[in-house]
Formats: C-alpha cells, structure tokens, sequence
C-alpha cells in the first residue's frame, strides 16, 4: 500500500528540473514557505530541502549542470539559487512551456520514448537558448575536478578573469558564487567519502578542510545534520533500502522517519555530462 513519504534533500552541485506527471509535491526550506508543485525547478542550492508526497510521485528528474540550465531557460542563475519554482513562470522561459511537456511525456508508453522526446525538446531549446560563457564552463569543470578545492583565486587566474569579474559571471550563469559553488562541490565529496565508509579525520583532510570540527560545522550548515548523524540516518531499517540518491554514486538523501518503504522504481540515468535524467514510478522526491 501506497504510504506518504518525506525525504530530506541535501545540496548538489546541479540544478534539477522535475517533469512531474499528476502528483504534487511539497518542498520545505528553512525560512521559506512551504512550495506544492507538480513540476519543479531548482537553481543551485547550499541549504537542505524536504520534499514529501502522498504515497506515489510519477515524473523524470532531469539533473542539469548549473551552466546548462542558464542556457535552456535563458534566466539568471542567481534569481533562483535557494529557491523552489514552477517552471513555467520563470521570468524568460519564452516558448519553454514545461507543463505541456510534462504532459507530453506523461501520455507516452515507454520511457525509452520519453526520454528521446527530452532530447528532441532539450536540444530544440539548446538551440535557441542564451549562449553560456566557455569561461564559466571551464571554470566550473576545475571546480568539479578538484571537488571544489580549487581557490577562487586561481581559479579567476586559469581562465583569465579578475576576481571580481568571475564572481559575477558565477552568479549568473551558475546561481552561487564561485566560493559558495566550491562549498557546495566540497561537502558533496565528503559526503562521498564518510559513505563508502572513510573516518570523519581523513575525510576533512581529503576535502581540505581546516579540521574535523571545520567539517563538522559545514556539514551542519548545508545538510542540518552532522556528519555522524548523517550516515548513521542512512543506514536505520526505515532507509536500509533507499530509492537511488538523485546523483550516482553520491549520497545525497536521507529518508525520514514517517516514511514508509517504497514501491519499486523504473528507469535509470541517461545522457551526458550536461543533464541526465532519472524516472521514477512511485518513488519519493
């Protein structure tokens, strides 16, 4: 049977547009009122975020690379950086009605033909869509690659940039500034790390943080729990057999105790390093 489910959702260096097909879903963050929505986009967060739902969420998640989504909707990042939206209301989607396309997919058989839709329409809109900087793109890589230890400033000096000047193109196309993006990029290593079963010790000396209490405190900030709390949620019996976190090989959800076992999910990741999507039939957010 069906039950209602709440997930706690920790930040990702990715933006995530969900093409929901009936269901709402509810979405808390702290100091923000609550958000119901059957399709959802989110910008590049540092804060966690709840999502419940009443027993049965049906949609494709598509997870995009900051810079990729600034392109396929045309908006600036920072506008919606730590917040929950609708898609179709954002201020320069144009012709990018995500509700019809949410519909579109919902009607179809197969998710192998819904998927290929998705790559007909995302590259109709990559098309069209507002040009991203290489600069951007080659910066955010190295950010990624050294799991957000790069300094900003060297990473301002590789792509030939001031400071000040990759802060706000950052902002634009990416929604967080590099300093923020690279926390972000920094904690999901660690997260990583303590998951496949590394000491709290090794993991803050890996990820470059001053100390085990450094790490401590900014696992706390962005995720609301601590470390420890945090692995130790993931493995009680409610969560023994998680739905899959919404990057893999990334630990990036907690199931929380009202929660009840979910139905089995379909589909899986595809496409490439700019977006991929994932399916689910009666999973949590």
């Amino acid at each position: 049977m069906d039950r209602p489910r709440r997930r706690l959702e920790t930040p990702v260096g990715a933006a995530t547009l969900l093409l929901g097909f009936e269901q709402p879903v509810r979405i808390t963050r702290a100091g923000r009122p609550p958000d119901t929505l059957v399709s959802v986009y989110c910008g590049p967060t540092t804060t966690p975020a709840v999502g419940e739902h009443g027993g049965r969420l049906s949609g494709i998640e598509v997870m995009l690379a900051p810079w990729a989504a600034f392109t396929l909707f045309g908006t600036p990042q920072y506008e919606l950086a730590d917040r929950t939206v609708d898609p179709d209301v954002l201020p320069h989607a144009l012709d990018r009605r995500v509700g019809e396309l949410a519909g579109a997919l919902a009607v179809l058989p197969s998710w192998e033909e819904r998927f290929r839709l998705l790559d007909d329409v995302f590259a109709r809109w990559w098309e069209v869509g507002t040009p991203c900087s290489a600069r951007v793109v080659r910066a955010w890589a190295e950010l990624v690659r050294t799991g957000g230890a790069m300094p900003v400033r060297l990473l301002a000096e590789e792509v030939g940039w001031s400071v000040r000047h990759l802060e706000n193109r950052f902002r634009e196309q990416i929604g967080l500034g590099p300093k923020a993006a690279a926390r972000v990029l920094r904690l999901q290593r660690a997260r990583r790390l303590l998951a496949a079963g590394h000491g709290q010790a090794d993991t803050a000396a890996a990820c470059g943080y001053y100390d085990q209490a450094h790490l401590s405190g900014e696992f706390k900030a962005m995720t609301g729990c601590t470390p420890r709390e945090f692995t130790t949620a993931r493995r009680l019996p409610f969560a023994a057999a998680p739905p899959r976190d919404r990057m893999d090989g990334e630990a990036t959800s907690l199931v929380l105790a009202s929660g009840a076992p979910e139905g089995g999910a379909e589909g899986g990741t595809e496409g490439g390093a700019d977006f991929s999507y994932f399916s689910k039939t009666g999973g949590p957010t």
